[in-house]
């Protein structure tokens, strides 16, 4: 089975995202930080800097992930599949490695990290099944509406 490379273009563009992405979050946390420190004004600067981020990340999904390459169940499934990524590998060796320096405060955090990706996993499992049924229950209903349309369809010719 052969896999298409991906393009060097692409591999920026996820870098790209993942640059702005973390921004974004770093950004965040500064401003709750300033604003605990009674520094709003600087806390504004970096909340307003955070919607660029922002802006810029999502431009770099839309080339990544364009519109109408995305379905409800693509969506879905390539969110389970990160988040099942996440708490079956990414957690657990960042785990091994914290418990490997010693370092508990991290460990405990990865714990719940992993927790959560699971359940987060979970819920989207749920809403996909969810929406696998009410697309099935919807073709029936289009199919029982393309019958009648095609029997006064035939009954109008004849």
């Amino acid at each position: 089975m052969s896999t298409k490379p991906i393009s060097a273009t692409i591999t920026n563009l996820e870098a790209a995202f993942a640059g702005e992405s973390m921004a974004n979050r770093k950004y965040l946390f500064f401003a709750r930080r300033c604003r605990q420190l009674g520094a709003d004004d600087v806390a504004e600067v970096f909340e307003k800097t955070a919607e660029q981020e922002t802006a810029h990340a999502f431009g770099h999904l839309d080339l990544l992930y364009p519109a109408e390459t995305l379905t409800v169940e693509k969506m879905l499934e390539m969110a389970i599949e990160g988040e099942t990524h996440e708490y079956t590998e990414m957690y657990p060796a960042f785990r091994h490695t914290a418990l490997e320096e010693n370092n508990l405060a991290a460990v405990a955090e990865i714990d719940e990290q992993i927790e959560e990706s699971r359940e987060h996993a979970e819920q989207f499992v749920v809403v996909l099944e969810k929406a696998a049924k009410r697309f099935a229950a919807l073709a029936k209903v289009e199919e029982r509406h393309a019958n009648r349309y095609r029997e006064a369809l035939e009954k109008a010719s004849n």
